[in-house]
């Protein structure tokens, strides 16, 4: 009898959860970038016209559900939460959304985290963001119309506010896949988990050299919301020196595991309680589901919990 099996298949309870909860995160991922691409950034022919992170996304997703298929578990299909409205801007396709990328409220602390040598959000440190005024009031990280594009100061500002955007959801995807890594069982579904978080973290390290460029801005005011926001000279105090030199973007080592363990050069946070859930948190937080329905969010939250309580072997 297999009591903690996925059905008949081969993968356990825990590891369908896991690749499920992954499996809908690929799929916001997808979303959202959908929407940039269409706005904005380098397009290739490879896929459609689509830029190189979105295609990533959307590979991600495709596969996870067909492996999931390929072994009898469930799959996951989010499009019946597809209800939100797209930009009015030139280039934005008119079809429902999952995510909203005009009102959002983006942390920016991973970029002093990543900096850190002295502290590690696993042991509970907490840190200063590198965009205060992002942390307050709702953004848009895309033009919302073209009258967004009229004033060359706010259309910048929206490009800044994507561009650390951008590097938020990837550093959130690069310590999501470590996290629940270690909760999987199937040394197949481990490769699976491992080759497609390695994937994350190039996306971000990318993203946080490209938001090092932001231009500097001062009191930029949307024209729409009245919100400002002002992107200070990262080199410049209160930043700068060599561990926050904006083109210096490998992880300064930090205390790692024990604090009586030498500095180490790693990905943070990487403790897995509670993982699936923080991540769900992170991007309510963030603004990305304003407009979504109750079901959509208890969807991912039913899926996130799943994912959270799976253990090896089970």
């Amino acid at each position: 009898m297999l009591d903690n099996r996925e059905s008949a298949c081969s993968l356990t309870k825990g590891d369908a959860a896991i690749l499920r909860f992954l499996a809908a995160a690929e799929i916001i991922e997808s979303d959202l970038w959908l929407q940039y691409q269409e706005l904005g950034g380098t397009q290739d022919d490879e896929v459609s016209k689509l830029a190189n992170n979105t295609e990533d996304e959307l590979t991600h997703e495709v596969f996870i559900n067909a492996y999931l298929k390929s072994k009898g578990a469930d799959t996951v299909n989010l499009d019946r939460f597809r209800t939100l409205a797209s930009s009015k801007a030139t280039g934005a396709n008119q079809f429902g959304r999952l995510t909203n990328l005009m009102q959002l409220t983006v942390d920016t602390t991973w970029w002093t985290r990543y900096r850190s040598r002295t502290k590690n959000p696993d042991f509970g440190a907490t840190f200063a963001p590198a965009i205060p005024s992002l942390a307050v009031g709702q953004h848009t990280a895309i033009p919302r119309t073209d009258a967004d594009t009229s004033d060359v100061n706010f259309i910048q500002a929206v490009a800044n506010t994507a561009g650390f955007h951008f590097a938020f959801i990837e550093q959130g995807g690069t310590s999501l896949y470590p996290k629940l890594a270690q909760r999987v069982s199937s040394v197949e579904v481990l490769r699976i988990v491992l080759s497609i978080g390695g994937t994350e973290i190039c996306h971000f390290q990318t993203w946080h050299d490209k938001a090092g460029n932001a231009l500097p801005l001062t009191n930029v005011i949307d024209p729409v919301t009245g919100v400002s926001v002002t992107f200070p000279d990262l080199n410049s105090p209160p930043f700068g020196g060599e561990n926050f030199q904006t083109n210096l973007i490998m992880p300064e080592p930090t205390v790692f595991l024990s604090r009586q363990f030498p500095p180490c050069s790693i990905i943070r946070p990487t403790a897995t309680k509670g993982a699936a859930m923080g991540a769900v948190q992170a991007l309510t937080d963030d603004g990305l589901f304003i407009g979504q329905s109750a079901e959509f969010v208890a969807f991912l939250q039913d899926l996130a919990k799943d994912a959270d309580e799976a253990q090896r072997g089970r």
